[in-house]
């Protein structure tokens, strides 16, 4: 698989390997990759997640992530093609962003967030649980999630 981003590389994907795992990608890019790689690739976005009772608590471990990846041109330039105006992506990105990348909340509203990549044609949805202490592993948090994101 390919790490694919933009549309040349998940033609590549769909040439010459079993599918694409994209990063740092909303739900609409996950639908654009599905029509280019077609049926019979393998699709994997990874989908950021922070559970959190409110976007104030979620962005604590969020702008983290945000800011690395907003900050980095091919992941910022990837979301203007989908559209995203320039102003709501300067890190750590505006609340819409925010929501658009990191699925936050309870477990349950979590999974239905990753859902949404499953609705929009991926096989799989790599979770990257995201703590405000970046050295903590999310063990616990993955064993939580895990029973409800099972499709």
């Amino acid at each position: 698989m390919l790490a694919a981003l933009g549309i040349k590389m998940l033609g590549l994907a769909r040439e010459r390997s079993a599918g694409a795992h994209p990063y740092c990608v909303p739900v609409e890019h996950t639908r654009e990759a599905r029509s280019i790689l077609g049926p019979d690739r393998l699709l994997a976005p990874e989908q950021a997640v922070a559970i959190a009772k409110n976007r104030e608590a979620a962005r604590i471990p969020g702008d983290i992530y945000m800011r690395t990846y907003l900050s980095l041109q091919n992941y910022r330039q990837n979301l203007m093609r989908l559209g995203w105006p320039e102003d709501e992506l300067a890190p750590p990105g505006s609340d819409r962003a925010f929501d658009a990348l990191v699925a936050w909340g309870d477990e349950q509203e979590i999974a239905r967030k990753v859902k949404r990549h499953y609705e929009a044609g991926a096989d799989h949805v790599a979770v990257n649980v995201l703590t405000a202490t970046p050295d903590r592993a999310p063990t616990d948090d993955l064993r939580r999630l895990a029973p409800l994101l099972v499709t």
